[in-house]
């Protein structure tokens, strides 16, 4: 915002799992004229601006930068876990080809701020899995969480050596309702909910006793508006900070739905996405984002399985016929 006008925002892979709601959101503070949607498929239902990009296509995606003046760049656009692990070469080459093209089309066009959304993938074996620091040593295991730890430090490079605002997360698996899963190795704690309410048993990809780091989506999307809000002297970290949840397992999360659900069903058959899981952390050290722009998040285990059952009833309920009342 600057005097008292909305700077133009561009979202890339708006589509996506946290995409689509972070794009809704910033439509809501900032106006719908204010935010250019992006992604390589049109969207459906879309209201507001939409721009077809394909962000490893440099010039396509400096014309629109170009066009609308674009202050704010979120980079959303990403080939994620467990969908990278399928053709490895062709997501780092995806991954950072677009990132670098973000990261020079904002340095030479006046772009004023970047976000850059990484992952508790950076992490591998080298880090503690219990309270993993922020500052702990990057040695991930997946071609996902390598091209996310070499963005971090891209990004803390042009921070350095042309003064972009570059801001980014470490975000957790995250967990909503608003969208579909996304192709991650947390995404198992979206779907599970999703077979609940529709009363269809659940095939689980890992471990019953694997924990996680977790964070819902409204709590991730507060994390991000509060990053990119915050004053610039306040950012501290330029390659990317952790931000905490929740951390539970999938038997954690079936007891936790099983409490309003009890008779829904689940099978355990990890496969190679348990693999991935377990060189990931198990809980998450935020202090450095609490110290210095006010991170704490708001839902636990229990708030997200009661909010997520409500909101999935209400978007399945006319589909199931079920009528009012609880569909499982």
């Amino acid at each position: 915002m600057k005097n008292g006008r909305a700077e133009k925002i561009l979202v890339t892979g708006a589509n996506g799992q946290l995409g689509s709601v972070l794009t809704r959101s910033l439509q809501g503070k900032y106006g719908k004229e204010h935010i250019i949607a992006s992604d390589l498929r049109p969207a459906e239902h879309f209201d507001g601006i939409f721009e077809l990009i394909d962000a490893t296509d440099g010039p396509n995606l400096e014309e629109v930068v170009r066009s609308y003046g674009i202050k704010q760049i979120y980079h959303l656009a990403a080939i994620l876990s467990a969908n990278g692990e399928k053709d490895p070469l062709r997501t780092w080459e995806v991954n950072m080809k677009a990132w670098l093209n973000v990261l020079e089309v904002s340095r030479r066009n006046g772009v004023e701020k970047v976000f850059f959304p990484s992952s508790i993938a950076v992490f591998g074996e080298s880090a503690p899995r219990i309270d993993t620091p922020n500052n702990a040593y990057l040695d991930p295991a997946t071609s996902y969480g390598m091209s996310k730890a070499a963005g971090e430090n891209w990004g803390q490079y042009y921070f350095t050596q042309y003064g972009l605002d570059v801001r980014s997360l470490r975000y957790p698996g995250v967990i909503g309702y608003q969208s579909s899963p996304g192709g991650g190795t947390t995404d198992y704690a979206v779907e599970i909910y999703h077979k609940a309410v529709r009363k269809e048993p659940f095939r689980c990809f890992l471990d019953r006793n694997t924990v996680l780091p977790m964070i819902f989506m409204d709590d991730a999307i507060r994390a991000t508006l509060e990053l990119m809000d915050a004053p610039r002297e306040n950012i501290k970290i330029r390659t990317s900070y952790n931000i905490a949840g929740t951390s539970f397992s999938p038997s954690e999360v079936v007891a936790s739905i099983r409490e309003v659900c009890p008779e829904f069903e689940v099978r355990y058959a990890s496969d190679y996405r348990q693999d991935i899981a377990a060189k990931w952390p198990m809980g998450i050290e935020d202090t450095p984002a609490s110290r210095d722009w006010g991170w704490k998040p708001e839902y636990d285990l229990s708030k997200i399985t009661r909010v997520m059952i409500q909101k999935l009833e209400d978007k399945y309920a006319d589909a199931l016929l079920s009528g009012p009342g609880r569909i499982c």
